[in-house]
């Protein structure tokens, strides 16, 4: 089916509920392709910004939507999808909450008719939020989990499939447990890591700090996150994120005690060093299964170009890797304080990767031997 014709389905009119980072990046993407999307929120002056960004405009009296998608933090989203079901009964409500077993436990419990209701969720975002960061092409090429069950309608979940489609999003069908055991293995647990490691460097000596690379960079760039919001993603998949940390603390009991039976010269107790290699090499294994753009399943090779501090030299690399004919998959710069050269590191796919660098360097670009 074309992007027209997956678009027709939305023919009439779509209703966001949420004009933060998803739900104005979803306004953004259907306005477009030339739907009609109307805007709610709490907050007068979020609302007024996203209707300014372009994500949609303000609902009038009769809008009556076909299709509604919730985009509120957790702990108010099952409650808004109950007053979203109950103002349009004929329309189809979804939400973009990172969590879907409780909103489900909460809307059964009080029994609410979910027939009309699909829970979804996108694996796409940012570090910074609100309808200033949105974009419409943030869900291009990601996961987006649809959890249906026996009770829903064909025509109701391919008009969910197609919002997925049509955003350029890969739709994955899911349950809600599931969803939110992958989730608290992929992102929340993540999320938890990266901000102890971040917390390390609030008292670091300034020394430590100038050292920082892109090792440390990498590992903790999700911590500026939203602490609220994260409080309550938490709150809501707790015991599936608390498996996955006692998981974690055990490898970490492991570590630790293979490193203390590790002296100064350098001699160990017989089997520290093997435990040691053992946790580096299954590290190796589960980043060898993650998959690249789009999510193909495969590996990349690096090409690292070195990179002079000037003006525009970075577009000017990257505008020659496009004529040149290699197809970049994925961009990492390093860039110390005070340094005069940064690092561009370009993944590739292995086939491509020597010519990549004969052709750089007989464009006078510098590769690293990294």
């Amino acid at each position: 089916m074309s992007d027209t014709e997956r678009s027709a389905r939305l023919k009439s009119q779509v209703r966001i509920v949420g004009t933060g980072l998803l739900g104005a990046s979803i306004g953004l993407a259907l306005r477009e392709k030339g739907i009609d999307v109307t805007l709610d929120d709490a907050s007068p002056s979020a609302l007024a910004l996203a209707v300014d960004y372009g994500a949609g405009r303000l609902p009038q009296p009769g809008d009556i939507p076909q299709l509604v998608i919730v985009c509120v933090p957790p702990d108010v989203t099952s409650s808004l999808i109950e007053r979203e079901l109950l103002a349009f009964p004929d329309a189809v409500v979804t939400d973009v909450a990172s969590v879907k077993l409780q909103p489900f436990r909460d809307l059964s419990g009080k029994g609410v008719d979910l027939t009309n209701y699909i829970g979804s969720h996108p694996l796409a975002g940012r570090e910074r939020g609100g309808a200033i960061s949105a974009r419409a092409d943030i869900f291009f090429g990601r996961p987006w989990v649809i959890c249906r069950d026996e009770e829903t309608p064909s025509w109701a979940l391919a008009l969910v499939e197609d919002l997925a489609l049509d955003l350029g999003s890969t739709p994955i069908e899911m349950t809600p447990e599931e969803h939110d055991r992958s989730v608290a293995l992929v992102s929340h647990v993540p999320q938890v890591v990266a901000s102890l490691l971040a917390a390390r460097l609030t008292d670091a000596p300034e020394t430590a700090v100038t050292l920082a690379g892109q090792g440390v960079r990498d590992t903790t760039r999700i911590a500026s996150s939203d602490p609220v919001l994260w409080l309550q993603i938490l709150g809501a998949n707790a015991n599936p994120v608390v498996e996955v940390l006692h998981e974690l603390r055990n490898d970490l009991d492991t570590v630790i005690g293979a490193l203390t039976a590790t002296e100064a010269d350098g001699t160990a107790t017989p089997g520290a060093r093997r435990a040691i290699a053992d946790a580096i090499a299954a590290g190796n294994a589960g980043v060898a299964r993650l998959p690249g753009k789009h999510g193909q399943n495969r590996r990349f090779e690096s090409v690292t170009v070195m990179v002079d501090d000037k003006p525009g030299t970075l577009g000017r690399l990257l505008t020659e890797i496009g004529e040149i004919g290699v197809n970049m998959e994925d961009l990492r710069l390093e860039h110390s304080p005070g340094a005069q050269i940064g690092f561009a590191e370009i993944s590739v796919v292995p086939e491509v990767k020597q010519r990549a660098i004969e052709d750089l360097e007989a464009r006078g670009w510098r590769i690293a031997a990294l």
